[in-house]
C-alpha cells in the first residue's frame, strides 16, 4: 500500500514546550516497520516553526510573517536532523521535499514533484514534506499542512491518508467540554452537519484544527484516497491502523483512484494533439502501454510540459488523452526516435515516456 501520514505539531510535541525526542523516534520506528512489510511510506511533518523555537529562545511577542518565516527556516534544520537521525537508526533512507500550493496548482512543477516523489518510493526512500514557510504565507496563517497531506495523498496516489492529531478522532461535540461527546468511527459523507461539529474542536498548540482536518479528508476522499484520524499518542497506532484496527475516524474515500484521474484529465481542455502510428495505437489501446516518441508521427498545437493532449490515431481520431511529458517544441525534436537518444537530441529527459499511461485516459 502507499500510505501518506501527516504529523501534527501537538503530536510531534507530546503536548510539552519542546519536540519530543521519544514520541518522533517511535513513530519513525513504526513507519520504518510498515515499510519493512513492502509498504510505501510519506511523511507529512509540521512542527518547523515550533523547532526553530527551541534554537532561538523561547517565543517574544512578536508575531509578524518574515520572524514566523525566520523561526521556520531555522527549525526546519532541526527537524530534518533529528529525523535523519531516526530513521537512520533502522537504515531507512529519507529526503526532503518542500512544496507550496502554487507548485501543486501549476501544472509542470505538479508534474515534477509527482515524478520525484513516485522515484523516490520505487528507490524505497520515505519522503518528508513539508511546506515552503520562507515563502508560503498562507501556510503559516492557517496552518495548511491538514490540506497539504491530502494534496500531497493525491499527488501519489495514496491508498490511505492517516492524519495524526491530539484527539482520538471526530467526536460528535468537544469531548473536553461535553462529558457525553461520542467518537465517531466512520463519516460516509462530509455534509454541514459533520463541518459544524468539526469547528468546535481544535488544539492550541500547532496552527491546524479539526476543522482543517475534515477539510483535508474530504478533499483526499474525493481524490480516491481513504482517511483516518487518530490520536498520535495511541500505542503502535501506524500499524494497527494499517492492519485493519478500527481506531479513531474512518473517511472511506468517494470514489476509486482511476475514477479520480480520469475526470481530472477529461476534464481539462486539450491543448494540443500527437498523433501516433499503428503500431503505438495498438500499444496504448491494446495493451495499456504508455506513449514512447518512436510512436509519435507529427505534433499540433503549442503546448507546455504538463498540460493535457489529445492522442489520435493514423486516421486522425482521438483515440486517448493524457498529460505530456514534453512540450511541443520538444516532442517536435524527438518524434519517432528511441528512448535513448532523447538526452543526447534535448541535452535532458523528463523521463521514456512521452505520457505515462498513469496519466492517460482512453477515449
Amino acid at each position: 500500500m502507499r500510505i501518506v501520514v501527516k504529523l501534527g505539531t501537538h503530536t510531534l510535541t507530546d503536548g510539552g514546550n519542546r519536540l519530543s525526542r521519544p514520541r518522533m523516534l517511535e513513530l519513525v520506528k513504526q513507519i520504518a516497520h510498515l515499510r519493512a512489510q513492502e509498504n510505501q511510506m510519506l511523511l507529512v511533518s509540521s512542527a518547523a516553526i515550533f523547532a526553530g523555537h527551541e534554537i532561538l529562545g523561547p517565543p517574544p511577542r512578536r508575531r509578524d510573517i518574515p520572524f514566523k518565516q525566520t523561526l521556520a527556516a531555522t527549525g526546519q534544520v532541526r527537524l530534518m536532523g533529528l529525523y535523519e537521525q531516526f530513521f537512520g537508526l533502522y537504515d531507512t533512507p529519507i529526503a526532503q521535499a518542500l512544496l507550496t500550493r502554487a507548485d501543486l496548482a501549476d501544472r509542470g512543477r505538479y508534474l515534477n514533484a509527482r515524478n520525484t516523489l513516485l522515484s523516490l518510493l520505487q528507490l524505497r526512500v520515505v519522503p518528508i514534506i513539508n511546506e515552503n514557510d520562507v515563502v508560503a504565507i498562507e501556510e503559516i496563517k492557517i496552518g495548511d499542512n491538514d490540506n497539504l497531506s491530502a494534496l500531497v495523498a493525491n499527488l501519489v496516489d495514496a491508498d490511505w491518508l492517516i492524519i495524526l492529531t491530539d484527539q482520538a478522532g471526530l467526536y460528535t461535540a468537544d469531548p473536553g467540554l461535553d462529558p457525553d461527546a461520542q467518537l465517531i468511527p466512520e463519516v460516509a459523507l462530509i455534509d454541514d452537519t459533520i463541518r459544524h461539529i468539526a469547528l468546535g474542536s481544535g488544539s492550541g498548540v500547532g496552527t491546524g484544527g479539526m476543522a482543517t482536518k475534515i477539510e483535508a479528508a474530504k478533499l483526499a476522499t474525493r481524490s480516491g484516497t481513504h482517511v483516518v484520524i487518530a490520536s498520535g499518542s495511541e500505542p503502535d497506532v501506524l500499524v494497527r491502523l494499517v492492519s485493519g484496527e478500527m481506531l479513531g475516524t474512518r473517511f472511506p474515500a468517494t470514489v476509486s483512484h482511476v475514477e479520480s484521474r480520469k475526470r481530472w484529465i477529461l476534464a481539462e481542455p486539450a491543448r494540443g494533439a500527437i498523433r501516433v502510428d499503428e503500431g503505438a495505437a495498438q500499444a496504448l489501446v491494446r495493451q495499456g502501454k504508455s506513449l514512447l516518441a518512436v510512436g509519435v508521427i507529427s505534433v499540433r498545437g503549442q503546448f507546455e510540459r504538463g498540460q493535457t493532449v489529445q492522442l489520435l490515431g493514423p486516421d486522425g481520431r482521438e483515440i486517448a488523452r493524457g498529460i505530456t511529458n514534453y512540450n511541443a517544441d520538444d516532442l517536435i525534436a524527438i518524434q519517432g526516435q528511441r528512448s535513448s537518444k532523447i538526452p543526447a537530441i534535448l541535452g535532458y529527459q523528463y523521463g521514456p515516456a512521452v505520457i505515462h499511461r498513469d496519466d492517460m485516459v482512453l477515449v
